[in-house]
């Protein structure tokens, strides 16, 4: 699906990390900011090929673009990622933390230690590392934006062995909160962004058809979401000229499956 977002001027020559970029809802938001004129990071970690066909699109159109790999659960690599992301760009504007997984579909009853470090480390421990690492190059720019991507999970509980995960993106949710008022002292806005049942990758290697069937039952649109349905929400928080009174807020996209 295409989609033309309209121009945010104030996106022009802003240098943008995307973690989790390569497929999915991170490869739409790198195209999308790319299209803006951003310059952007494209993170990875196995689909490298597919992260190089994000950074050629974008370079294709007459952006730049440069993709960087590191494993987002070992904090050190992600820290070290994010270090490589402001050498390359020149500095940092933003922050869109949106890698992440589900790891495995396990019950709580049958989740051990490891299940919890893996898929913990992943999705909730990854924001905070990534924050903290782009913080200092965002206090240098004079402010600028992050913004974590949740799930609906973190609200609804989850369901068939998602528990942990959403869980985890509850973390997220939360820590989006305590973030926003921690650091807009120093211009920086946070908020996040909570996708519900998006067609991509994720639902491919952990949710079956019978699954997606039954959570397409329960949204009031009648059908599942796409990447690029997620974009616009991020594009407009990124914006200063359109969100630059909102901090700490989720904006929920899902079709009417879930109305806070």
């Amino acid at each position: 699906m295409t989609r033309q977002y309209g121009t945010l001027p104030d996106l022009a020559g802003k240098r943008v990390l995307i973690t989790g970029a390569s497929t999915g809802i991170g490869a739409a938001l790198a195209r999308a900011f790319g299209a803006q004129g951003a310059v952007v990071a494209v993170h990875y970690n196995a689909s490298k090929e597919a992260a190089e066909a994000v950074v050629a699109d974008i370079e294709a159109a007459g952006g730049f673009a440069v993709a960087i790999r590191a494993d987002a659960s070992d904090s050190a690599a992600l820290a070290a990622a994010v270090e490589e992301a402001a050498t390359a760009l020149g500095g940092l504007d933003g922050l869109i933390s949106n890698a992440g997984g589900m790891v495995k579909r396990v019950p709580y009853a049958e989740a051990t230690d490891e299940d919890y470090d893996r898929i913990m480390d992943l999705n909730a421990r990854s924001v905070l590392v990534a924050a903290v690492a782009a913080v200092p190059h965002l206090k240098k720019q004079g402010g600028g934006f992050i913004i974590n991507t949740t799930s609906i999970a973190a609200r609804n509980g989850a369901s068939g062995g998602a528990g942990l995960y959403g869980s985890s993106k509850a973390f997220v949710s939360n820590v989006t909160r305590g973030m926003a008022k921690e650091w807009i002292g120093d211009g920086i806005r946070v908020n996040a962004v909570a996708p519900g049942v998006i067609t991509t990758p994720f639902h491919e290697r952990y949710s079956t058809e019978a699954q997606m069937e039954a959570m397409r039952a329960t949204i009031p649109q009648g059908r599942h979401g796409v990447a690029e349905e997620c974009v616009g929400a991020y594009l407009f928080l990124a914006s200063e000229a359109l969100s630059g009174y909102i901090i700490g807020q989720t904006l929920e996209v899902n079709g009417g499956q879930l109305m806070p």
